[in-house]
C-alpha cells in the first residue's frame, strides 16, 4: 500500500464478486435459471457448428459466419458462467486476481468481436438480397474467411486496450466487485484517482464498436426492405423474411443491453438494474440464438433429415 491509502493489486491479490448477494434468497432460484440456460447454449450452439460442418448443403457464407457466432457464443458463455455457478450456489465468492483479467479480457474480446461479426452477417445477408447475380463474387470463400479472422483481431485487440487500462488505474483498499463478473464499469469503480479518462475511452471506444456496428447494420437492412418491396414472388418473400427477421431479432437481443451498460459513464449506471441488463445478454441471449436462427429454417431441418436419414 502506498502513502495515499491506494493499492497496486499484485497477482496474489482476490476480488469478491458481490452478484446477487443482496437478495440471498434469489440465488439458488439464479442458478437454477443460469444453469438451464447454460446447458441450452452449449447444446444449441455445438448443435449449429456440427450440423454445419457434416451437411455440405450448409457450406455457405451463412452458415460460415452462424458457426462463427455459435462458436463464439460458446467461449463467451464458458468465459464466466462456471464462475458465476459457483458462487452462486456456494459462501465463496472470490476470484483471483489473474483470473479477474483473464475473465475481463476474454469477456470484453469476444463481446466485441460479435459486435462486428453481426455487420458482416448483415453485409453477407444485403449481398444475398440486393445482388445476388455477384453473391459467390462478393462472398468467395477466401474473402469470408478474411472477414471472420477480422472479426476476431479487432475485438481481441479492443480488448486488449481496454483490459491495459482498467488494471493500470490504482485500486483502494477493498476488493468488493459490485457484479457477477469482472467488467470494467464495476472495476472502475474501486478506483481512487480521477477515471474520467478511462471512461471517456470505454464510451469512445463502446461507441466505435457498439453504435457504428449498428448503424451499419440499420442501413444493410434499409437496402435490404427496399429491395424486398420490390419484389413479385411470395416464397422469395418469405425466406428473406425468415433469415433476416433472424438476424434482426438477435441483433437486437444484444445490442440493446450492450447500449444500456456501455454507452453511458459507469458512475451513472444503477448497478443493480446493471446486473440483470448484464445476466439477460451474457446468458440469455447467447442461448436464446440457436433457436431463433433454426426455429423456422428450412436448410436447417432439411439438413437434419438428410443426417437422420
Amino acid at each position: 500500500m502506498n502513502d495515499n491509502g491506494k493499492i497496486n493489486a499484485s497477482f496474489e491479490d482476490y476480488f469478491f464478486l458481490l452478484g446477487f448477494s443482496n437478495w440471498p434468497h434469489l440465488e439458488v432460484v439464479l442458478f437454477v435459471i443460469v444453469l438451464i440456460f447454460y446447458f441450452m447454449t452449449l447444446t444449441g450452439n455445438l448443435f449449429i457448428i456440427i450440423l454445419s460442418y457434416l451437411d455440405s448443403h450448409l457450406h455457405t457464407p451463412m452458415y460460415f459466419f452462424l458457426s462463427n457466432l455459435s462458436f463464439l457464443d460458446l467461449c463467451y458463455s464458458t468465459s464466466f458462467i462456471p464462475q458465476l455457478l459457483v458462487n452462486l450456489w456456494g459462501p465463496e465468492k472470490t476470484i483471483s486476481y489473474t483470473g479477474c483479467m483473464i475473465q475481463l479480457y476474454f469477456s470484453l474480446a469476444l463481446g466485441t468481436t460479435e459486435c462486428v461479426l453481426l455487420v458482416v452477417m448483415s453485409y453477407d445477408r444485403y449481398a444475398a438480397v440486393c445482388r445476388p447475380l455477384h453473391y459467390t463474387v462478393l462472398m468467395h470463400p477466401r474473402f469470408c474467411h478474411l472477414l471472420a479472422v477480422a472479426c476476431w483481431v479487432s475485438g481481441f485487440t479492443n480488448s486488449a486496450l481496454h483490459s491495459f487500462f482498467t488494471f493500470w488505474v490504482p485500486l483502494c483498499g477493498h476488493r468488493q466487485v459490485d457484479h457477477f463478473l469482472c467488467e470494467v464499469p464495476a472495476l472502475l469503480r474501486l478506483s481512487c484517482v480521477d477515471t474520467r479518462a478511462n471512461e471517456l475511452t470505454l464510451m469512445v471506444m463502446s461507441s466505435i464498436f457498439v453504435l457504428i456496428p449498428l448503424i451499419l447494420i440499420l442501413s444493410s437492412y434499409g437496402a435490404i426492405a427496399r429491395a424486398v418491396l420490390k419484389m413479385q414472388s411470395t416464397t422469395g418473400l418469405q425466406k428473406v423474411f425468415g433469415t433476416c427477421g433472424a438476424h434482426l431479432m438477435v441483433v437486437s437481443l444484444f445490442f440493446i443491453p450492450a447500449m444500456c451498460i456501455y454507452l453511458q459513464p459507469p458512475s451513472g449506471n444503477s448497478q443493480d438494474q446493471g446486473k440483470f441488463i448484464a445476466l439477460f445478454y451474457t446468458v440469455v441471449t447467447p442461448s436464446l440464438n440457436p433457436l431463433i436462427y433454426t426455429l423456422r429454417n428450412r436448410d436447417v431441418r432439411g439438413a437434419v433429415k438428410r443426417l437422420v436419414g
